[in-house]
């Protein structure tokens, strides 16, 4: 596993993410930028239990109350969200896996509760995506220390699988996850600082453990695209399509923030 202590890209990096699917920068964040960050997500978990109990349920997709959440679209709805998700780490890193122009696709909170968080079934990104797509880049941020016992995140290299294409998954009922791989291989647990973070693409198959801990595992995760993600039958983008760096410049502007509480 290739690690640095400074927010660069190197060139073994890319060598590896070309090869293995995956590379990891350690200590990416500032304490200060993951403590403003951790104190953003309380609202946005608010909103998620707001929903549960409107529509008298504990669980919406994949998120379940008290167990795991997954949390989306937060880049428009909290301004310490934003100025990470296309501050200048992200920048660093799309450029030197993306290349001069590059698509903000989707950002989540994945988030595992203390003592009882679910695992997480393997699959690719892509997997969860119905069409035929070029490989986009997932950047995995724990604000937490992570290792095995909190519910890491693990990862299968594309030397373990022979794999580097998106394969066809199949729907759990009981979860609602979607899983591309059913071999023994357990794959490379990542075990690394808060504010590290791990950089893969959406056909490099990952899945992550129970949180048997007695703290929250706290996890932003952040996509990008080279391309649109454009849907073939409704011409529309999959998710999002937002232009965030264009002939190797920058060219996105601060969106309206919203109420964290809007999930709509």
């Amino acid at each position: 596993m290739i690690t640095t202590n400074n927010a660069i890209v190197t060139d073994d990096m890319i060598r590896q993410f070309k090869e293995e699917g995956y590379f990891i920068i350690e200590k990416a964040l500032a304490e200060e930028q993951i403590e403003a960050m951790r104190g953003e997500l309380g609202g946005f978990m608010d909103a998620i239990h707001q929903k549960m109990d409107e529509e008298g349920t504990d669980s919406l997709g994949i998120t379940h109350r008290n167990k795991r959440y997954f949390i989306p679209h937060t880049y428009n709805r909290s301004q310490i969200m934003h100025d990470f998700i296309f501050g200048p780490i992200m920048q660093e890193i799309c450029r030197a896996t993306l290349g001069d122009n590059v698509n903000f696709f989707l950002d989540q909170w994945v988030v595992k509760s203390a003592e009882k968080g679910m695992s997480f079934s393997w699959h690719q990104d892509s997997g969860y995506i119905g069409f035929d797509h070029n490989p986009y880049l997932t950047c995995w941020t724990p604000l937490d220390d992570v290792n095995e016992e909190n519910g890491t995140v693990y990862l299968l290299p594309y030397s373990h699988i022979g794999v580097k294409t998106r394969v066809t998954h199949i729907w759990d009922e009981v979860t609602n996850d979607m899983i591309g791989y059913f071999g023994d291989d357990p794959g490379i647990p990542v075990i690394v600082p808060a504010g590290s973070i791990a950089c893969f693409s959406s056909v490099c198959f990952h899945r992550s453990g129970v949180n048997t801990s007695p703290n929250m595992r706290r996890v932003m995760l952040t996509q990008y695209s080279a391309d649109r993600i454009i849907d073939p039958l409704t011409k529309k983008p999959q998710i999002s399509a937002i232009p965030f760096i264009k002939d190797g410049e920058v060219i996105n502007e601060c969106y309206p923030i919203k109420d964290p509480h809007d999930i709509g």
